[in-house]
């Protein structure tokens, strides 16, 4: 069973290094890295259950071509007409159980100066004593919507490797705005950890609550901390009867379906190690402990 970084020895945060938990940002942008929006829906879906708190806005001016994202007009209740620009918030929290401090960046992928960018959400993470940053992604990818969503979990931080089940970093290509703020994060000395999930490319179509659910699975491993996950269960369940039904009535996308099913459970026999169980149960154990928080 995987711990969480507060583990490594000799980090901020590690046994017999004090009391305070490291604190941890989590960021999802929308764009190239969000499939379905899952990773923002991820986010989100964080930002409502802990009752997070906006404490800032990076104006978008600098970095958003307007043509791209455009900015939306609309009226408010008092009859007013107001434009909302396309821009990144950050929010503070503090998760219930655990009490860790916990930044969230729900943001859009900038079209210009991403070192900039980066460099301007760094130095108000760092504001926040961040050390450790985890980004959430989503690609479109040749798996079947009826088996469970494939999740990957890569940090460049050896530290994070060797405690953690989450593998190197060996992607080598095009990379998105979460690749860049991995990399800066990591030259200026913080723990990062990426994780993306697979959805489905031919129900690419947002919402994806099932990738979404794994994210959120996976990522209360790392934080050490059981997510209220709500109505998402029954979210993902009835996401995956709809396009079940869908399948039924087109010949081609059903015969489609079955040979990813095939093409997956020849890859990976079933997961039914003990590990595997181990890791339901404890993750089971914490939820119950959590106070009943998930209603």
């Amino acid at each position: 069973m995987s711990d969480t970084w507060d583990d490594i020895p000799g980090s901020p945060g590690a046994a017999g290094q004090g009391d305070e938990l490291r604190t941890v940002l989590i960021a999802a942008f929308e764009g190239w890295n969000d499939a379905g929006s899952a990773a923002t829906a991820a986010v989100q879906h964080l930002h409502d259950v802990w009752d997070a708190v906006d404490v800032a806005e990076i104006d978008p001016e600098e970095y958003h071509d307007f043509q791209v994202n455009r900015p939306v007009v609309a009226t408010d209740d008092e009859g007013r007409r107001t434009i909302t620009w396309p821009t990144t918030t950050v929010s503070t929290t503090r998760t219930p159980v655990t009490g860790r401090r916990i930044v969230l960046v729900d943001g859009i992928e900038p079209s210009m100066r991403w070192r900039t960018y980066c460099r301007e959400l760094l130095d108000l993470a760092e504001s926040y004593h961040v050390s450790t940053v985890v980004t959430l992604g989503a690609l479109l990818a040749d798996v079947p919507h009826t088996r469970p969503i494939p999740l990957t979990a890569t940090s460049e931080s050896v530290g994070l490797q060797s405690v953690l089940d989450v593998s190197p970093n060996t992607y080598e290509g095009p990379t998105g705005i979460v690749g860049v703020l991995q990399h800066a994060a990591g030259e200026r000395g913080m723990q990062s950890v990426s994780l993306w999930a697979a959805v489905p490319h031919y129900v690419a179509h947002p919402p994806s609550p099932k990738a979404t659910l794994a994210m959120l699975t996976r990522l209360e491993e790392l934080v050490g901390e059981p997510v209220p996950l709500g109505e998402l269960p029954e979210d993902a369940e009835a996401w995956q009867h709809g396009v079940d039904e869908l399948a039924q009535e087109d010949s081609e996308i059903a015969e489609y379906v079955q040979q990813l099913e095939e093409a997956k459970d020849t890859a990976e026999l079933p997961e039914a190690s003990g590990e595997a169980i181990a890791r339901e149960f404890e993750r089971y154990l914490k939820r119950r402990d959590g106070g009943g928080r998930e209603a």
